[in-house]
């Protein structure tokens, strides 16, 4: 009886053994790879439910690409728009203190250096977790953006909103039309957004996230119009353009994710047929 109790003793001891760094650093990788397959599962739907998905996902995608066109040739054909000019003195007449402050605040942080030093950090952060690929496509997504951006602003030579008009807050020399702030939030933060959407389960935890990168996201286009560094239509611009940039990116993912990086845990896990 004696000989048995010891045996189990040295059995208790070599179960409770330290974790090593390795396996610490597994952990985090371990957790998201387990999301992703109860995620997958609870949302998981039938093919005639997702063909139908497809089907509206695709219109709304042709609907938005019209839509962006359009605006595009009337801003390269008129001027200016009155309904630009209503629309920024309406919202410059907010004169709350902590509403100016965080206008300020959410347009500070698209600036450079510090747009910089917060997507560099993210980044890392994403790779430490073992999101290699997702990682490449988070940089990705803010270099297609940024490039998208400035390949638009550069064909259409908008000039942006003048002191004569309305109160401009700092007097940029770049183009107008589309806003790059706009399109770096939606093309950036969105991606994450999608991300987080993707590879967590639904919880508070995914709700509290994607609440945190959407307000950013919805804000940046009153911010940029309250500042007088933009007119509206650059601002619907830019949502318009950066949706379509940010499906680009997410099919990217999709297409690369079970081509690239598939030793990694949570690639391996999730990859599925293209």
């Amino acid at each position: 009886m004696e000989r048995v109790r010891f045996q189990r003793s040295k059995l208790l001891k070599k179960e409770k053994k330290p974790m090593t760094s390795t396996q610490k650093a597994e952990k985090p990788v371990e957790k998201i790879q387990a999301g992703i397959k109860q995620a997958a599962r609870v949302e998981s739907a039938p093919p005639p439910v997702r063909r139908y998905r497809a089907i509206l996902f695709q219109s709304a995608l042709i609907l938005i690409a019209c839509a962006f066109g359009v605006l595009t040739f009337l801003v390269k054909t008129t001027p200016s728009f009155a309904i630009d000019l209503q629309i920024t003195r309406a919202i410059q007449t907010i004169q709350f203190p902590f509403f100016a402050g965080l206008m300020t605040v959410i347009s500070w942080a698209g600036f450079g250096p510090q747009v910089i030093i917060i997507t560099v950090l993210i980044i890392v952060l994403i790779y430490t977790l073992g999101l290699h690929w997702e990682a490449v496509m988070t940089l990705i997504a803010a270099i297609l953006s940024t490039g998208v951006n400035l390949l638009v602003k550069e064909l259409i030579q908008r000039p942006r909103p003048t002191q004569d008009l309305v109160t401009v807050i700092d007097t940029l020399n770049s183009y107008s039309f589309p806003s790059g702030h706009v399109m770096y939030y939606l093309g950036f933060l969105g991606f994450i957004g999608f991300l987080v959407y993707s590879l967590l389960k639904p919880s508070i935890k995914r709700s509290f996230f994607l609440l945190i990168i959407g307000i950013p996201v919805a804000l940046i286009g009153v911010s940029r119009i309250y500042l007088g560094e933009h007119w509206a239509s650059d601002v619907l611009g830019s949502y318009l353009l950066g949706t379509l940039t940010l499906v680009a990116t997410n099919q990217l993912y999709r297409w690369g994710k079970t081509r690239f990086f598939v030793h990694q845990p949570v690639a391996a896990a999730d990859a599925q047929p293209a």
